[in-house]
């Protein structure tokens, strides 16, 4: 289990590689923490770096990761700053705006299979021919630890305290991470595609299972199987997990932008979804933050 010595030790190691993305007061009982505005636009950064940094010696062959396009950005970008070489296996169906970013950040970029799961296997298969360091994207201890630093970072902000975070949740990486960091200071619930639902039909069926993926925020959320580690300590903690449908996710999306100027992807609207929908109604006098936690989006895909 991960727990907030684990989450220190990733703070010490990360340093200031990563912003400290500030937190915006939506209204009297709502913040927003803007990790979308975090180095290569997500939440993501932040464990990358902790688990490449950790793998010492670091092969000479670099890293190999897959990603639907957020992981492989924060690879690729970490990879660029401590001189390392990548390759990000991503779907064909990644937007083209990640991948376009992919290799800015100078990675070798391959497409594989219509969905991160297919992606993943040839990821890790390449890892193994070269013996490269393979990044998983969300089910790994040191991914979730650096993860759970965007928890430490926003206690310290609010230092007066909140009741509940709410998460969008793909693999469960950010997820297990807040849990980690928070999870005995404020309630940490799960937001989910209804079309996407991995650690809703984990925490089902008592374990991990695969499940349909498909919708608007597949491209982020889209993980057929929920991590270990995140079932893990959700199922510890007791989370509730709340699925909100596309209309919803779409309907949040547009909201952030005309009501607050933020730009974000449909997979981090999902969890403002919770709120704009209704599926999730916090009592009246509840301290809620919502985690808007990628922005690798195109301004023409509805947006504006």
């Amino acid at each position: 289990m991960i727990s907030q010595v684990e989450v220190a030790a990733a703070a010490e190691r990360i340093g200031d590689r990563v912003r400290r993305t500030p937190v915006m007061r939506a209204d009297r009982q709502l913040w927003f923490k803007l990790e979308q505005t975090q180095h290569a636009g997500s939440f993501k950064t932040r464990g990358m770096f902790n688990q490449i940094l950790a793998a010492d010696p670091l092969p000479a062959a670099g890293i190999v990761t897959a990603s639907g396009g957020n992981a492989g950005l924060a690879a690729a970008y970490a990879a660029r700053e401590l001189g390392v070489s990548a390759e990000v296996y991503v779907p064909e169906t990644a937007p083209t705006v990640k991948v376009a970013k992919l290799r800015k950040y100078g990675a070798r970029v391959v497409q594989v299979g219509r969905e991160y799961a297919e992606a993943a296997a040839a990821a890790v298969t390449r890892a193994a021919e070269t013996g490269a360091l393979f990044c998983h994207a969300y089910d790994d201890p040191d991914m979730v630890a650096g993860n759970g630093t965007l928890g430490r970072e926003l206690l310290e902000q609010l230092p007066d305290g909140f009741d509940t975070v709410l998460v969008a949740v793909g693999g469960g990486g950010l997820l297990a991470g807040m849990i980690a960091a928070v999870g005995s200071r404020a309630r940490v619930i799960a937001v989910e595609p209804t079309t996407s639902a991995a650690l809703h039909e984990a925490l089902r069926n008592g374990g991990p299972v695969d499940v349909p993926v498909s919708g608007v925020a597949a491209d982020s959320l889209g993980a057929r199987r929920a991590g270990q580690i995140a079932y893990d300590l959700a199922a510890e903690a007791g989370i509730a997990s709340i699925l909100v449908d596309d209309k919803a996710i779409i309907d949040a999306r547009r909201r952030l932008w005309d009501d607050y100027r933020l730009a974000v992807e449909h997979g981090t609207a999902a969890a403002h979804a919770a709120i704009t929908s209704g599926a999730y109604l916090p009592a009246p006098d509840e301290r809620v933050v919502v985690l808007l936690c990628g922005a690798n989006t195109a301004l023409t895909d509805g947006l504006i």
